[in-house]
């Protein structure tokens, strides 16, 4: 019990680094002191003498972006463990599978071509892009051979369409839809965003976060079946028809918030998970808040990147995880050349 706080004390201070780096590095220089002071005026009521302008950039910006960043990250790396123990696929992840195509697709028909007239919210959209695009991809997957979700290679083959089917949308409707100025912000934003964020972000996305990771947990044990096949875990007793639906849409729901306000973002979900196995190994019980952690420092040293690699001009942070994780995907198809992936 006291080695399992020690351990969770070090994940939450590693985290809380993380993030206070987040906040001093950035665009525009600021001595430590004054990112200290304004952190100690608004959490601990001091009443430093801060620059209403430097406070407004650390408390309602970086902050902000930052436990944005830590969430997303840590949501992301979640799906990416559930996909690939569901699918027993070492390539699996919510990017190659279609759903971060059909959530960025859900979010521009709201926000672009005014889908729902207002009363839809881009959440709830791109929670139903991410929906029918893994729909699309599982009836892709089924008719083109036996088994189903149980085939992970041809669920990995049919996202591949799926994802290059949704992202043609996307555009079609961009183009169609929007302006040339509306169509640049909109490009930028599906490569990965977080110049936008606001504190209401941090709450959704956190909570979003959390929740995922306490479904994940609950079902530490049956995910852990899932790594022996479909008819093991049934043998086990695992119901594997529900639990396959309430983990699938589980990682739905955490990629369709995450996209809907950052915007589409490869390759977390596909290194995190293997970059954590290689640590922990296999046991979800441990895979699974390493993994949330270790996407979370990820996310918000690539938003650090992102911000101060070219002075002047912020990359999208879509464009620092696809320069890291494209290599990692290479390796990983290395690896599996001449056996199962």
């Amino acid at each position: 019990m006291l080695r399992i706080l020690l351990l969770g004390a070090a994940a939450l201070a590693l985290l809380a680094v993380a993030v206070l780096l987040g906040v001093a590095i950035g665009e525009t220089r600021l001595a430590p002191a004054t990112v200290f002071q304004v952190l100690a005026n608004q959490l601990l009521g001091a009443r430093y003498p801060v620059d209403p302008i430097d406070q407004g950039i650390v408390w309602n910006y970086r902050l902000a972006r930052a436990l944005v960043a830590a969430s997303c990250g840590a949501g992301l790396a979640i799906s990416g463990v559930i996909l690939q123990s569901l699918l027993r696929n070492a390539l699996a992840e919510p990017y190659l599978l279609g759903i971060s195509a059909g959530a960025s697709t859900g979010a521009v028909l709201v926000s672009v071509a005014g889908l729902g007239a207002g009363a839809v919210s881009m959440t709830t959209g791109a929670f139903f892009g991410a929906v029918c695009a893994f729909a699309l991809v599982a009836l892709l997957a089924h008719a083109a051979g036996s088994g189903g979700l149980r085939n992970g290679a041809q669920i990995v083959l049919a996202g591949i369409a799926g994802s290059q089917l949704f992202n043609a949308l996307t555009s079609l409707i961009i183009t169609k839809s929007g302006s040339a100025e509306q169509a640049r912000g909109i490009m930028f934003w599906l490569l990965g965003n977080l110049s936008g964020v606001r504190w209401s972000d941090t709450l959704l996305t956190a909570g979003v976060a959390l929740a995922g990771m306490a479904v994940c947990a609950w079902h530490a044990r049956a995910l852990d079946a899932f790594t022996f096949g479909t008819e093991s875990a049934a043998a086990l007793g695992v119901p594997v028809r529900r639990l396959q639906l309430v983990l699938l849409l589980a990682a739905a729901l955490i990629t369709a918030v995450m996209v809907s306000i950052v915007g589409a973002i490869g390759f977390v979900g596909l290194v995190i998970p293997h970059a954590a196995r290689f640590i922990v190994g296999v046991r979800h019980r441990r895979l699974i808040p390493v993994s949330a952690l270790m996407g979370a420092v990820f996310l918000i040293a690539a938003d650090v990147i992102s911000r101060t690699l070219i002075p002047g001009q912020v990359l999208p942070i879509g464009v620092i995880t696809a320069l890291v994780g494209a290599p990692v995907f290479a390796a990983i198809l290395l690896r599996g050349r001449g056996g199962r992936v």
